[in-house]
């Protein structure tokens, strides 16, 4: 027997030492990998970039994700497999799937990769949603826009990300150029939200059921890529988000860390999108919480007791966006860590995070407002 102790002070034994497998080799797995290496876990990777950051600190098995064999290997290095974006081919889960435990299930995964069938789903469980309308032709777009009304979001229905795969429609002038920029592939149409602010919840679900939520975080975002995440304290909206993403990962027997994000309109929670993966919006968690959405969709997987979601105090998250600023101005100020995920900088591209803790409101925002002067992004 092994004695494990978390990064919250909790020990328990476990009969020998894990191997986890994770589909994707990015920052996200890259943070994975770095929660659970004090817990006695290793780590393989599978990304078929032979840069993948998350290389840097676990084994990186250099392959494409639909290559079977590299599945087969990944399998036979890993007791239990997970991924950490959503969009990791579905044939290649369920292959995995074959050899090995893998969380998120692959069922899940395909329903929340489908902007349409995740939003059926979450008006099946009652969240309320923007109008949707499905498009397939330019058709199909204008008698979208005769239901859904301006403004609109045209989106893909696969693949989009940090604004990626998106057109915004003003007026029947922006039909031609929303359906030259995104049309040929299935499309879904949605009526924009006139939202107070944007908001998200990240949650995790063990194999046995137990589940947990840390706080709300209200983000900001700029081009489509988020920017900053703030943690709130509100009773209310915490608990209405807290049922939907209960009821969410209940119906998809949902294991491990998900992220639902949502729009606050007038003090109703209107669902957007669930990410089923530990989530941008939730990396405060490392610094700021009991215990960080890292390591708890790891106990989560491996159906360890989950760990405590509590703040500690103050919390909020700047993302590094392009270029990484100047380490020592941002680490003289008190309370204020620093990530970098061991990327090249280009345009656009995310680098790394600062993560922000403070004892109280007011030293917090001036914190996070000197952060995001030095960032600059």
């Amino acid at each position: 027997m092994q004695v494990v102790t978390s990064l919250a002070g909790e020990s328990w034994e476990i009969d020998q030492r894990v191997k986890i497998g994770i589909v994707g080799g990015g920052q996200l797995g890259r943070m994975l990998a770095l929660a659970g290496y004090p817990l006695g876990l290793t780590f393989t990777v599978l990304d078929p970039a032979a840069d993948a950051c998350a290389g840097q600190v676990t084994r990186h098995l250099v392959e494409g994700f639909d290559n079977d064999t590299a599945l087969a290997r990944l399998a036979a290095d890993a007791d239990v497999a997970t991924f950490e974006f959503e969009n990791v081919p579905v044939a290649a889960v369920r292959r995995l799937a074959d050899r090995l435990p893998v969380h998120p299930s692959a069922d899940a995964l395909e329903v929340l990769q489908d902007r349409l069938t995740e939003k059926r789903l979450f008006q099946a469980l009652g969240m309320p949603t923007a109008p949707i309308a499905t498009v397939d032709t330019r058709d199909d777009l204008v008698a979208a826009i005769g239901s859904v009304g301006y403004p609109a979001v045209l989106k893909t229905r696969r693949m989009g990300y940090d604004g990626r795969g998106q057109y915004r429609l003003q007026g029947a002038r922006d039909i031609t150029p929303a359906w030259q920029r995104l049309g040929g592939s299935p499309l879904l149409l949605e009526g924009y939200v006139d939202f107070r602010r944007e908001l998200s919840l990240v949650a995790a679900r063990s194999v046995s059921g137990d589940t947990v939520f840390y706080p709300l975080t209200e983000n900001t975002h700029r081009d489509g890529i988020l920017r900053t995440s703030r943690v709130i304290h509100d009773g209310m909206l915490q608990a209405s988000a807290e049922r939907h993403a209960h009821a969410l990962m209940r119906r998809l027997d949902y294991v491990g860390v998900l992220a639902l994000e949502m729009f606050d309109k007038d003090g109703v929670l209107i669902a957007n999108e669930a990410a089923p993966r530990v989530h941008n919006s939730g990396h405060w968690t490392i610094e700021g919480a009991v215990t960080s959405q890292f390591e708890n969709h790891l106990r989560a997987i491996l159906d360890w007791p989950l760990g405590r979601t509590d703040a500690r105090g103050y919390c909020a998250m700047v993302n590094l966006i392009g270029v990484l600023p100047d380490w020592r101005e941002l680490l003289g100020l008190p309370g204020v860590h620093a990530h970098s995920y061991g990327k090249a900088p280009a345009p656009g591209r995310k680098l790394g995070h600062v993560t922000i803790v403070a004892d109280t409101e007011s030293a917090g925002d001036d914190l996070l407002a000197a952060v995001i002067r030095l960032v600059a992004n």
